[in-house]
């Protein structure tokens, strides 16, 4: 779905949609109130928001629903980006916005997607595992192969006991999806795995050929988790 107030930009916007087959337009709106009518009684799964829009803005709209489809904030305004990626969006845009720029939001998109829990056909627990997109192949991820996770800008790192993974998504999400019982963000950049802690000094934790620094205010939290 586009919802964006400039006849414009609307347009831009579909004729990027058209040249990537993966997507599909369900509806292009002019303001938030035909939004939530395109929301109801269909499927869909990202939303192009624009930010400046009269009545309603974008980031008002995005606040109001319960559940959200993905979204990719789309601005002429700079100044809107921490509040857009509070608001857990894949990507913001700023316009101008060209085609190779859009089509990395897109991939942003499908990481996204790709990165859920998928849960086992004999069980109703949370399963031990992750997909996460890595080129054309999803790959599976034990949460026991993960040591930590590092933000980088808009991407996170996944280190693994043999490798790193990079992946177009926030902490955050990673913080939601990963069980509260082993993970726990240590600091702004840092989620561990707690199982993996093999020291702790200062105010440093020490990992299987890594070390990670423990955020202030997520020190005491840490220490009531290892009850210290």
């Amino acid at each position: 779905m586009i919802v964006d107030d400039e006849p414009i930009a609307r347009d831009i916007l579909l004729t990027y949609i058209q040249r990537v087959p993966e997507l599909e337009l369900v509806k292009s709106c002019r303001n938030a109130t035909e939004a939530y009518e395109g929301l109801y009684g269909q499927q869909v799964d990202l939303i192009f928001l624009d930010i400046q829009m009269p009545v309603i803005t974008g980031t008002e709209f995005m606040r109001s629903l319960r559940n959200p489809p993905l979204v990719v904030f789309t601005t002429a305004y700079s100044n809107y980006a921490v509040e857009g990626f509070e608001l857990n969006s894949v990507d913001y845009l700023l316009k101008p916005i060209t085609f190779e720029r859009f089509y990395q939001a897109v991939q942003k998109v499908s990481e996204r997607m790709a990165i859920k829990q998928i849960p086992g056909p004999e069980t109703e627990h949370q399963p031990d595992y992750l997909f996460i997109r890595q080129d054309n192949r999803l790959v599976r991820v034990e949460h026991d192969q993960i040591l930590y996770i590092q933000a980088e800008r808009d991407f996170s790192s996944v280190y693994l006991k043999e490798t790193r993974l990079l992946v177009g998504i926030h902490l955050k999400l990673f913080e939601d999806l990963l069980p509260l019982k082993q993970f726990l963000r240590v600091h702004r950049s840092y989620i561990i795995n707690l199982k993996a802690i093999r020291a702790i000094k200062g105010n440093v934790i020490e990992l299987e050929n890594a070390e990670v620094p423990i955020g202030a205010s997520n020190r005491e939290e840490l220490f009531q988790r290892l009850q210290l």
